[in-house]
């Protein structure tokens, strides 16, 4: 983290560095200064009974800590959550699931900084979780998320409990113009934040938070960093960009438009706006928007509302209308259910080619690199020598076997990982042999480069078009290596759609022209480097491109 913002922190020696010196006398002679003593901790897992001895799994723990002379108190959880209570009651939510211990330390602060701690052992059980919140907070691998300064109530606040008319809708108080921040020097940073969430391969949730450098304080706060008008909201130079981890946890508000759902983010973090919170109910989120809404961390009776956009540009981008296919007879299907691979159908080719297919590929063709498990088509690439070739993969096709012309193609994939791998599905002219490339035509359903993370491909080559003159355009999609996306293309006489999870990213005009009209054959593969492929990972051992099913409709 470039200067982890420990801002809580920050904020409690100051105050009680102000109270040391009300207590300094006329000749500026320090009083005598006592280390807190005589803790008295009491803490209580949440729903717990003789027949749940660790909780009701929520994860939830009540603390309360006295201690004499102190005047506040810092608990750190043993589990990457730090947290400050002025008066020593709190609860905390642990979120690793199953039946887990942690040490928790209690430190009591005294007048002028003084100093003593205590641990504390809990055990606790949490089962805890929500894959949809993950899966759309990071989309699979990583996703990041911007102030939504277009929309009306990007920023707002309200009471945090409930009135006598009910619950209060997200700035009952205050909600934020479109772009109110925007053009002056003490609020214009709130703008320019990037929150960027990343889901590990461990299941663990990052937080890589950039603010440019600037901070955009609330005015309770801001004096304490150089602020020099308490009677507004500033932007200061103050440096919080860093990584950090979050956790998920029950939401306790009783709020009725909710997730459900908490984020917690460690070492202090914040999403953009600090108002002393780490711990963000989030009321709703779809793939582009997040609402969300935290108590402000000085006040208990403000709740402050934010929404978030995958937009940089701050606006809520458009759903595209879902696809409607012309094509809905199924002419051929592949589920990979049977255990192996049907070889009625697909060939499996092996070897390099000639240089390396014609791209310069470093990877060996064999039948080993290719298999059916689980239900999926499994296609890896290795590092491993053979003749003389540092790469193994698999490339199977259906050439002289299945062909056709014109229809939908339905591929779902799992894409590999890694700096130089190359995973493709496409089709060639069933003619391939005798017309020769790239006068048979190519149909790049899906290209991908493990050196551009996220980067869908889709192209055509055909004479005039080909190699790195093909027209091709691109898309991005998150968590490709991670998760399973539905590749596509809709081939009829008058237009080739290239589509991800039915989303058109690729149009293109067919004609007599090209040569687009005729019996293709399909193909899938995983190379390696190459022209496309580019530079390969020296750390590179292996991955694997998995397929749940192949489909074709007209």
């Amino acid at each position: 983290m470039k200067n982890i913002l420990k801002i809580k922190n920050t904020i409690t020696l100051l105050f009680l560095s102000m109270l040391a010196v009300s207590c300094v006398d006329d000749d500026f002679n320090i009083g005598e200064i006592i280390n807190p003593s005589n803790f008295n901790v009491s803490t209580q897992v949440v729903g717990q009974t003789e027949e749940m001895p660790y909780g009701d799994g929520s994860g939830a723990v009540d603390f309360s800590v006295s201690a004499d002379d102190a005047m506040t108190y810092k608990f750190i959880y043993g589990d990457g959550f730090e947290e400050v209570s002025y008066d020593g009651t709190t609860t905390h939510f642990f979120n690793r699931n199953g039946i887990n211990d942690y040490t928790v330390t209690i430190v009591a602060y005294g007048a002028g900084g003084a100093s003593a701690n205590t641990t504390v052992t809990v055990t606790v059980f949490s089962d805890f979780s929500d894959p949809e919140t993950t899966q759309l907070l990071t989309g699979g691998g990583t996703k990041t998320w911007y102030i939504a300064a277009a929309q009306p109530g990007h920023l707002g606040v309200g009471p945090a409990p409930s009135t006598e008319n009910g619950w209060n809708v997200p700035g009952f108080w205050y909600a934020a113009a479109p772009y109110e921040k925007a053009g002056s020097e003490v609020s214009s940073c709130f703008y320019e934040d990037e929150m960027t969430f990343s889901l590990t391969q461990d299941g663990d949730i990052l937080y890589d938070y950039d603010n440019k450098g600037f901070t955009f304080f609330n005015n309770a706060y801001d004096p304490n960093f150089g602020g020099t008008d308490e009677s507004q909201d500033e932007c200061l130079p103050y440096d919080s960009s860093g990584t950090m981890t979050v956790s998920l946890s029950p939401a306790t508000s009783g709020f009725p438009e909710s997730t459900g759902t908490v984020m917690n983010i460690s070492d202090d973090g914040f999403i953009s706006y600090y108002i002393g919170a780490s711990s963000y109910e989030i009321l709703s989120i779809t793939e582009n928007t997040m609402v969300l809404r935290a108590i402000q961390g000085n006040n208990d009776f403000l709740a402050w509302y934010l929404i978030l956009t995958t937009s940089p540009e701050g606006i809520e981008p458009e759903e595209s209308a879902e696809f409607e296919s012309q094509f809905s007879t199924l002419l051929w299907e592949d589920n990979f259910d049977s255990g192996s691979l049907d070889t009625s159908i697909w060939n499996i080719e092996t070897g390099n080619g000639i240089d390396g297919w014609g791209n310069q590929e470093a990877q060996y063709y064999t039948a080993d690199n290719v298999a059916v498990a689980d239900g999926n088509l499994v296609i890896t690439a290795k590092a491993e020598t053979i003749n003389e070739f540092d790469y193994t993969s698999a490339r199977i096709t259906t050439k002289d076997n299945f062909d056709f012309t014109y229809g939908r193609v339905e591929v779902r994939a799992q894409l590999p990982s890694g700096g130089g791998v190359w995973p493709a599905i496409w089709m060639l002219g069933a003619d391939f042999d005798t017309a020769g490339w790239p006068e048979a035509g190519e149909i790049d359903i899906m290209e991908y480069k493990g050196n551009e993370p996220n980067v869908i491909h889709g192209s055509l080559h055909f004479p005039g078009n080909s190699g790195g003159n093909a027209v091709t355009e691109t898309t991005t999609v998150q968590g490709v290596e991670t998760d399973f996306h539905l590749y596509s293309v809709e081939w009829t006489e008058d237009k080739i759609y290239f589509l991800v999870d039915n989303q058109v990213f690729h149009e293109f005009d067919n004609s007599p022209d090209v040569p687009f009209n005729k019996d293709f054959f399909l193909i899938l593969n995983v190379a390696m480097g190459g022209t496309f492929g580019g530079t390969i990972d020296p750390a590179f051992t292996e991955s694997a491109m998995l397929v749940d099913y192949v489909k074709v409709f007209q």
